[in-house]
């Protein structure tokens, strides 16, 4: 089972393109799928196990989503084991994923956006590196893990824009504006003096830690919540409430619907609308402002009298 499980985790790296951490996740997937079905006959396993396995993890409190994921682990496992003959067929494929609603994303308004980025005013490493890092993933609305896997040589500034490798390690350029351009300026020359101090000149990552090495996306994470507190603004935001925030806000200046979508590296448009939904009241304004069938005349009637035509 060890030397199966290492072919797996080779197929979704070579084949699938899946990202370090998706793949841990199916690896922890399976490995528990195993321990409920036991290692000796999950070759033999049946949908009624796999649901019940499940059905388990919805008991002790998953979520939807979370127990969803784990179905797409073990769909492709067995697809995999299918694939290369060690099954006869793929048992989870009938079995039905939970239905979960898909929450709107959260974001901060772009006065909350303001309060935020001019909150830092210290002119150390610190605060221009956490300042430079705000800017990038509010001005690219890069993920968080793309903005960790920056190295230098991802950064232009003129034009400004940055390499970004995405999901299934697709790589996109992205630009970004002039207020996260001028915070990387004044955070590089920090980085290179910092480096040169701990004797690490030659290290090639953007944004780096106190010891000199690659600042890890949980400590960007952590970083934004303790900003976003220190600003006053106690919301549960994290690095990607400043992606929803800056497509949200593009989208409220009326930029193209596609065109957000190729910033933000999403594959399927139906991602990216997703952001429609948080402007429902300035979209129905809007319509009853412009549209000629939703004004009124001011004396009750429509536009066209009684008959409406």
């Amino acid at each position: 089972m060890q030397k199966i499980l290492e072919d797996f985790l080779a197929y979704l790296e070579a084949e699938r393109n899946m990202s370090p951490n998706t793949i841990k996740a199916y690896l922890r997937d399976i490995e528990e799928m195993q321990a409920f079905i036991g290692k000796e006959r999950l070759h033999e396993a049946t949908s009624t196990e796999i649901r019940a396995w499940l059905a388990g993890g919805l008991k002790r409190g998953l979520s939807k989503t979370s127990v969803a994921r784990r179905l797409a682990s073990a769909r492709t496992f067995f697809r995999f084991l299918a694939n290369s003959g060690m099954v006869a067929h793929n048992p989870a494929e009938a079995v039905r994923a939970p239905k979960a609603g898909r929450p709107l994303p959260s974001y901060l308004s772009q006065h909350e956006a303001r309060v935020l980025l001019e909150s830092i005013r210290g002119t150390g490493f610190f605060d221009a590196r956490d300042r430079a890092i705000l800017e990038l993933l509010y001005g690219a609305g890069i993920r968080v893990g793309e903005a960790a896997g920056l190295d230098l040589e991802d950064l232009t500034m003129s034009p400004e824009m940055v390499r970004v490798r995405g999901k299934g390690n697709k790589t996109r350029i992205v630009p970004f504006g002039t207020k996260a351009r001028e915070a990387l300026e004044a955070y590089l020359p920090l980085r290179k003096a910092r480096l040169e101090r701990l004797g690490k000149p030659e290290e090639r990552a953007l944004f780096v830690n106190k010891n000199g090495g690659r600042l890890s996306s949980r400590s960007m994470e952590r970083m934004v919540r303790t900003r976003c507190i220190k600003a006053g603004l106690f919301k549960d935001a994290t690095p990607h409430t400043l992606r929803h925030s800056m497509a949200t806000h593009l989208l409220e200046a009326g930029a193209d619907l596609r065109a957000i979508q190729e910033m933000l590296g999403h594959a399927s448009l139906a991602t990216t609308q997703r952001y429609t939904h948080l402007d429902v009241t300035r979209l129905a304004l809007a319509y009853r402002e412009a549209h000629p069938r939703a004004r009124k005349r001011r004396d009750g009637g429509d536009k066209h009298g009684k008959d409406g035509e």
